[in-house]
C-alpha cells in the first residue's frame, strides 16, 4: 500500500458535507467512487476536518492508500478526470510515509468567512458568500473577537448535535477585515467544535450591525449556554483554508 496526501478544493453547494452521507451526495464519496474507477479498490478517504452542507474548501487536506503502482501525478490526473463534473479538484497529490494521517497529524486547521456587505443581490457570488446589506462595521467586529482568542469553555457557539468530547478549546486566532464590500473573518485553531466557526461570526456580525455591544460577544461566551447564542451563520460564506502539519 502507498499513502497519498491529496490537497481538494471543493464547491460545498451540492453537498450534504465533506464526510460520507447516507441521505445524499459528499465530497467523500465523490473522491472515493473517483479513486475506485481510477484503481478498481474499494478505497477509504481520510480528511483533516469534516465540513457541513454548503461548506466550501480551498485546501482541504486528505489522505488514501492505494495497492496500484501508479505515480502521484498520474494519479492527480486521473482523480480529476473521473470526479468531473463534480466541483471537487486535486490540487496536489503527494506521497507520504505509512503513518502520515491527514486528521491526526493535524496541528492546527484555519477558516475564513466571507461576508459581501451591499444591498444588491449576490449574483457572481451567489452560494460562495453571506450577504449582508446592513453596513457592518468592521473594526468593531474585530475588537469584539478578540474576547474569544485563547482557551476557553465554548459551548455557546457549539451545536447541539456536536460530538466533540469536550466544549473546550484554544481558538489561536480569530481577525475581522473589510477588503472592499468584503468583510472576511479569518479563524485558526488545533480543532473546532461543529458550528463553532458560524456561531462566532454571526455574533460578531450583530456587533457590526450595532445590535449587540462589543462586550456581548464576551458576555455570550461566558454564559456557557447556546441559549445565549445570538445568531448562527449560514453555510455558504465558510472557506476551509489550511490544514497545518509538523515539517510542512
Amino acid at each position: 500500500m502507498t499513502r497519498f496526501a491529496l490537497t481538494l478544493e471543493f464547491d460545498g453547494t451540492p453537498f450534504m458535507g465533506l464526510q460520507r452521507q447516507a441521505h445524499g451526495p459528499s465530497v467523500q464519496q465523490a473522491v472515493e467512487d473517483a479513486a475506485h474507477a481510477v484503481t478498481g479498490e474499494d478505497i477509504i478517504m481520510h480528511a483533516a476536518g469534516r465540513t457541513d452542507a454548503g461548506v466550501h474548501a480551498l485546501a482541504m487536506r486528505a489522505h488514501i492508500d492505494v495497492a496500484k503502482d501508479i505515480a502521484p501525478f498520474r494519479l492527480m490526473e486521473a482523480l480529476n478526470a473521473h470526479l468531473r463534473p463534480a466541483p471537487v479538484a486535486v490540487l496536489a497529490c503527494a506521497v507520504v510515509a505509512d503513518d502520515w494521517h491527514a486528521r491526526f497529524s493535524c496541528t492546527g486547521r484555519e477558516y475564513l468567512y466571507r461576508i459581501v456587505n451591499r444591498r444588491a443581490p449576490l449574483t457572481l457570488e451567489r452560494q460562495r458568500a453571506w450577504q449582508v446589506s446592513q453596513p457592518l462595521d468592521a473594526g468593531a467586529m474585530h475588537r469584539a473577537a478578540q474576547a474569544l482568542v485563547g482557551r476557553h469553555d465554548f459551548t455557546t457557539f457549539r451545536s447541539v448535535h456536536c460530538q466533540s468530547a469536550s466544549p473546550v478549546k484554544t481558538l489561536d486566532r480569530l481577525a475581522v477585515e473589510r477588503v472592499g464590500e468584503e468583510v472576511r473573518i479569518h479563524a485558526a485553531a488545533r480543532s473546532f467544535l461543529h458550528h463553532q466557526v458560524r456561531s462566532m461570526v454571526g455574533c460578531l456580525t450583530l456587533v457590526g450591525m450595532g445590535r449587540w455591544r462589543e462586550e456581548q460577544v464576551g458576555e455570550a461566551l461566558a454564559a456557557r449556554n447556546r441559549q445565549a447564542l445570538g445568531l448562527n451563520a449560514p453555510s455558504d460564506g465558510l472557506y476551509f483554508t489550511k490544514a497545518l502539519y509538523p515539517g510542512e
